[in-house]
């Protein structure tokens, strides 16, 4: 009979690596949570007066800086570990 054409030693699998922790910047709490108050501010402030003379020059792109504002912070918020 013919021997069998089986491995006889395990497959070789590496080590595990020791797992680092990954620790955020000092700065992306802040960052994340100052882009999303200024942004809902801003758009609150756009629609509460919008006579004020910065924001009324702007018109729409009011929303547009509010809304870029609160999705940076969105972003950030991915990253934060």
């Amino acid at each position: 009979m013919p021997k069998s054409k089986t491995r006889k030693k395990a497959v070789y699998t590496p080590p595990q690596k020791a797992q680092t922790v990954k620790v955020s910047p000092r700065w992306l709490a802040p960052v994340m949570v100052a882009c999303w108050i200024i942004g809902i501010a801003w758009i609150a402030v756009y629609y509460i007066a919008p006579s004020v003379p910065g924001i009324s020059a702007l018109a729409n792109w009011n929303l547009l800086i509010g809304f870029g504002l609160i999705i940076v912070g969105v972003v950030l918020s991915t990253k934060w570990r």
